[in-house]
């Protein structure tokens, strides 16, 4: 490994840590993905009951250093590379979505206490938290709410012990309580009694479930499971309405400094945004596969040859050769490898941002992850939906019957978009605070590493076509830049923001287009030196791919800059209400 930190690893025991993980998803998740679907997570009388799976993929997890994977050496973990550990969650997420979200909020939820926690906070809660006896939850969202966490109104009051009284609800909290596990640690955002209004006085607590006695017991610490919300997909993860101080017992323990709660949580919340970009990936990936294996095996009409006409006396042929098919399937490997190329480049950024020992090295990746992760969220889980949305369209009939499992993924997948920010906010974030971060410099990183593989696509007579696609992309968005940009320099803030979303699908179509020029630059190197790893065919697939990305999709970059640039106002609340009877 490039960095110290790593230089335990190698590719040869990174790989039999992988071999693992494949064989835990196959023998403990992928056989239990549709049963979770048609046997969900429901409440009865106080508590949450999930799948008898949850407890066992939990406790394994820990076992195989899944939840502290990437924590140091003395705080329990493997100390791997995110990379890797990307790698092996989305090898679970693919086989079963259900499941690698308890263990995986277990470790976020552990990263915080160990990142801002005090020692006895560590001490009293990790070591159980990453060997999977006890879960890890995060509580933001509240009935008043709702994603505004200016708005939070859960309230705690100091007293003269070590901990804090505290009163309020959250809702939407994803594997918030079931059976299976010994205990549940909350993150929770509160305000100290007095604290500031809006987010500078929101403050981050550790509140169990059961809260551990000196002699070394668990004693109920007034936290109550009012209800779980029935959904239309990802049944199998259960997501709960939580109480805390019904009965005036229930004790928060601060974690870090008072009123700094929404900057430690945000640390947790932009790998929740990476691990949600990713899930939808692994959802992706696997669909594209279930509907390329359909498409393979389904014969149904003839081809429409060169003389126009359809032989009825020839056998009919599979609907992998029906030139739209093709087309469908095609865009689902596009949007399903491009995203995860995406997250895996973001895991790199992590990791040289965690491991390297050169301060200018270190904070020009942590700019460029700051600026990608919105973009990370959105793109894998927003057109996640579109490209299952076309397995389905491949199944014809079939794919809206439950005997198939692509109604499934299409169901499950729709809550990603909205998981740890909503699409909306995303854009929002990416437009209003990352593209303008530090002058832009982020930006500028980005557009420097888009010029490098442009570059390196350049030697390639191929490819030459195509990085000068994705350099006049690149300009264009100078161009919308420029035009959103003079808004803020009138005080515009509102119109600036108003077609944040459609910004965020212009670039990050670039950004995806510039995944896919690296993916093919990498497999034109390789075709030409002869270092294949794959059969040949595996790379000219990536630059079959790409090909397909630039005509189908980075078209469609221009029309989303004329909207962009367009002088228009129409969604801007006016004088004269639009929404009429």
């Amino acid at each position: 490994m490039k960095h110290a930190r790593f230089e335990d690893h190698d590719k040869e025991s990174m790989d039999i840590f992988l071999d693992s993980v494949k064989d835990f998803a196959d023998k403990d998740f992928y056989p239990y993905f549709r049963e979770m679907d048609e046997q969900p997570a429901y409440y009865d009388d106080g508590k949450i009951i999930t799948h008898p799976q949850v407890g066992i993929t939990t406790k394994k997890s820990g076992e195989l250093g899944l939840i502290g994977g990437i924590f140091d050496y003395d705080e329990g973990g493997l100390q791997i590379p995110h990379m890797v550990y990307t790698a092996a969650m989305t090898i679970l997420e693919a086989a079963n979505n259900h499941l690698p979200g308890y263990p995986g909020l277990t470790m976020g939820a552990s990263e915080l206490i160990v990142n801002f926690g005090n020692d006895h906070l560590k001490e009293t809660y990790v070591p159980n938290m990453i060997a999977g006896q006890w879960a890890g939850t995060m509580c933001l969202t509240e009935p008043q709410a709702g994603s505004s966490l200016s708005d939070v109104a859960s309230i705690a009051s100091p007293t003269d012990e070590d901990y804090y009284k505290l009163k309020g609800q959250k809702i939407f909290i994803s594997g918030g309580d079931h059976e299976h596990v010994d205990n549940f640690v909350h993150l929770l955002l509160a305000r100290i009694e007095g604290a500031p209004a809006g987010i500078k006085g929101i403050s981050l607590f550790v509140v169990p479930k059961k809260r551990p006695t000196a002699d070394g017991r668990l004693e109920s610490n007034d936290v109550l499971t009012a209800g779980d919300f029935q959904k239309m997909g990802q049944k199998g993860y259960c997501t709960t309405h939580l109480v805390f101080g019904e009965n005036e017992d229930c004790r928060a323990w601060l974690v870090g400094e008072p009123n700094q709660g929404l900057k430690y949580m945000f640390k947790m919340m932009n790998g929740a945004r990476i691990a949600v970009g990713r899930g939808g990936a692994a959802v992706t990936i696997a669909a594209y596969l279930a509907s390329l294996q359909y498409a393979k095996e389904r014969p149904q009409g003839r081809r429409v040859l060169n003389h126009g006409k359809k032989d009825p006396s020839q056998e009919q042929t599979l609907i992998i050769n029906h030139a739209d098919v093709r087309r469908m399937l095609l865009l689902q490997k596009a949007i399903a490898e491009g995203s995860l190329s995406l997250v895996l480049e973001a895991s790199h950024l992590y990791d040289v941002e965690v491991a390297a020992l050169d301060k200018t090295e270190k904070e020009n990746s942590n700019l460029l992850l700051e600026l990608l992760t919105p973009i990370v969220k959105t793109y894998p889980t927003e057109m996640g939906c579109v490209s299952i949305y076309n397995g389905v369209q491949v199944l014809g009939g079939y794919g809206f019957c439950s005997d198939f499992v692509l109604q499934q993924y299409y169901r499950d997948i729709r809550i990603f978009p909205i998981y740890e920010g909503t699409t909306g906010i995303q854009s929002i974030d990416l437009l209003g605070r990352k593209i303008t971060m530090k002058g832009g410099a982020a930006l500028k990183l980005l557009a420097a590493e888009m010029m490098s593989t442009i570059k390196d696509a350049q030697t390639h007579e191929e490819l030459k076509p195509y990085a000068k696609v994705l350099d006049e992309k690149l300009q264009l968005s100078k161009q919308v830049l420029d035009f959103l940009l003079a808004f803020t320099q009138k005080g515009e803030f509102e119109r600036y923001l108003s077609d944040a979303t459609v910004f965020m699908d212009f670039l990050s179509t670039i950004v995806i287009g510039w995944q896919w020029l690296k993916m093919a630059v990498k497999a034109k190197q390789a075709i030409v030196t002869r270092q294949l790893t794959y059969p040949e065919a595996f790379y000219e697939s990536k630059i079959h791919t790409m090909k397909f990305y630039f005509k189908y999709e980075m078209n469609k970059v221009n029309g989303l800059a004329d909207t962009l640039m367009d002088e228009n106002v129409l969604t801007i609340p006016a004088e004269k209400e639009v929404f009429v009877e």
